[in-house]
Parts: C-alpha cells; sequence; structure tokens
C-alpha cells in the first residue's frame, strides 16, 4: 500500500499551511474567545474562498469532488493551528453523511450541498454518543440522531443551550428538538449505515488533528526550551529535556502510517475501516496526550499560564 502523497496533494496543503499560519495565529484565536459567536464570518469566507469548504462535496453539486486522503494533510494543519472554525468537520464529516443519501433525497442534496460548497451555509451534527452539538449557534442547519434515524432540522426550529468547555473556542450546546416524519431523512438499516460511516469519519477528523497538535506542541516546547537558559545554557540542550520532545517525536512518527492507513480504508470503504479508524484514533490521541505532558514539563510552571500559547493547544490534546 503506497501512502506517497502526490504533488498536486502536497502543493494544496502548502497553500493552506502558508494561509492557517498567516491567518490563525494564537493572537486571532485569543481575540475570538472575546467576541459573542466565538467565530469569525471573513476567515470563513477566507477559508470558502480557497475552495476548502468544497473539497468532499461531489462536482455535480459544486464541489470538488476529493477524498478523505486528499484532505489528511489539511486537516493536520487544521489541529497544528487549533483552528476555531468547524472546517474539518463539516468537509470530513457532514459532507461525506449528506452526500451518502440516497436518491429519495436528491432535491436535500440538491439544496444544501451547493451552499456548504460556496461557505453560504453550515452545518453541525450530533450523535447520542456525544449529545452536546459543536458550533450548533452558527449552522444554518442540525443533522440529528434520534433511535438510529436521521434528522434534519433547520436551527430556528430548535432552541439551544450553551455548556462551557475548559477550551474557550470549542462553543458546546445541548439542543432542545422534536422530531417529526417530516424532518426524517433516513430510518433503518439506511440510517444505521450513515451514522456508523459518520462516526469513522469522526474519529479520523479527530485522529488528523491531534497529529497536527503534537507537532504544534513540540515546535511550542522546543522553542521555549531553547530562549530559556540555566547556568548560562538553554535548558534545550540539556539532554533530559531532549528526551521529552524526542520521546514524542517517535510517537507521532509511528502513528503516522497509521493515520494514512485508516484514511486510505475509509475512502475506499474497506471491511475493516472502523478497526484502521479506531487504531489511528488511539496512537494520535497517545501522541497528543504526551506532547501536552512533556510540553508542560518542559516549560515549568509556565506550562499552565493562560498567557502561554501552549495552553491553546494542550487543551485540544
Amino acid at each position: 500500500m503506497d501512502f506517497t502523497f502526490n504533488e498536486d496533494q502536497l502543493m494544496f496543503h502548502d497553500s493552506v499551511q502558508s494561509f492557517l499560519t498567516n491567518e490563525v495565529t494564537p493572537e486571532h484565536i485569543r481575540e475570538q474567545w472575546t467576541t459573542r459567536s466565538g467565530r469569525s464570518q471573513p476567515l470563513w469566507n477566507q477559508l470558502a474562498e480557497l475552495g476548502l469548504t468544497a473539497v468532499t462535496v461531489p462536482e455535480n453539486f459544486g464541489g470538488l469532488g476529493m477524498n478523505e486522503p486528499d484532505f489528511l494533510l489539511i486537516a493536520e494543519e487544521c489541529g497544528y493551528a487549533a483552528l476555531p472554525e468547524p472546517l474539518v468537520e463539516t468537509v470530513m464529516v457532514v459532507v461525506p453523511l449528506i452526500a451518502s443519501l440516497g436518491d429519495e433525497a436528491h432535491h436535500f442534496k440538491e439544496q444544501w450541498l451547493p451552499l456548504i460548497a460556496s461557505g453560504e451555509a453550515r452545518v453541525a451534527i450530533q450523535h447520542s454518543t456525544n449529545p452536546l452539538v459543536a458550533d450548533a449557534h452558527i449552522a444554518d442547519l442540525l443533522l440529528l440522531e434520534e433511535s438510529g434515524s436521521l434528522y434534519a432540522v433547520p436551527t430556528n426550529e430548535v432552541e439551544l443551550t450553551e455548556n462551557e468547555s475548559v477550551d474557550p473556542s470549542r462553543k458546546l450546546f445541548s439542543v432542545q428538538w422534536r422530531a417529526t416524519a417530516e424532518n426524517c431523512i433516513a430510518t433503518g438499516e439506511q440510517a444505521e449505515q450513515l451514522w456508523a460511516d459518520a462516526l469513522n469519519r469522526g474519529a479520523l477528523a479527530v485522529a488528523a488533528q491531534q497529529q497536527g497538535i503534537a507537532r504544534r506542541v513540540i515546535d511550542i516546547s522546543v522553542d521555549y526550551t531553547f530562549e530559556r537558559k540555566q547556568f548560562g545554557k538553554p535548558v534545550g540542550s540539556f539532554q533530559a529535556v531532549k528526551h521529552h520532545m524526542a520521546n514524542v517525536a517517535v510517537k507521532i512518527e509511528f502513528a503516522k502510517p497509521v493515520l494514512y492507513r485508516a484514511a486510505y480504508a475509509v475512502a475506499h470503504q474497506l471491511p475493516d475501516a472502523a478497526r484502521q479508524v479506531s487504531h489511528a484514533k488511539l496512537v494520535t490521541s497517545e501522541a497528543a496526550l504526551l506532547a501536552a505532558k512533556n510540553g508542560i514539563q518542559v516549560h515549568g510552571a509556565m506550562g499552565y499560564t493562560w498567557e502561554v500559547d501552549l495552553q491553546i493547544f494542550m487543551k485540544r490534546a
């Protein structure tokens, strides 16, 4: 199995990486914490202009028709940048779920997929495994699960209650709504398969972002330990400190092929896709958690403080 990315995928990645580095800075993230919605419409518009909201939308609905491996490196960069906007969830979970609906839902797909591709509409999603809905307050439509069935409910027909998160960038809501035959779009075995695939894609999306978060924590920690000095030398030059970050780097390298294999399995609907995704979620989460733990340790007490950028990424690990 060849996990090498082609030239087009790498060029797309480089372009998005450069954009996120310039636009999604720690200062931008902190600024969004002070706003009522916690989200930036201008930034979302820029993401749409880059074509990112259209990546997995089928071409006949105005999208680019790409798949999970095409977006994987970009999802990593969204984790690296701690992007607050729900781009990864939209591209890797929401759009494939809608696109997988049957022909009887063609009108529904025709109505929503072009709007998502252009960035004009946002859709949030909820499953009973986690009843809180991220970014429901800025969504135009909610995809909700009730007794295994799939419902599509406009946001103006639900009541939202915000739940505070330890991460100020996470906007979580409980949703009070009523399931009706009119807003039900899938039931039975069809809905069961749709939700199973959506959960796999959700776990893959988290795994990709965790990989990026782990890389960012290493970069922040290395920069800090080479600026801070003890006994006239950077603390990062001491072997004991190097080992902390080297152990994280090893975890990240070993997680790479597991993550890429999981993306391939999902994109090609392989029978063992769920197992591959679970493996990827496990190893990338371990890498991110170790990065957060060791990052805090090499920062000393500073790692926990509000002023240090490390805490932004630590809370997402």
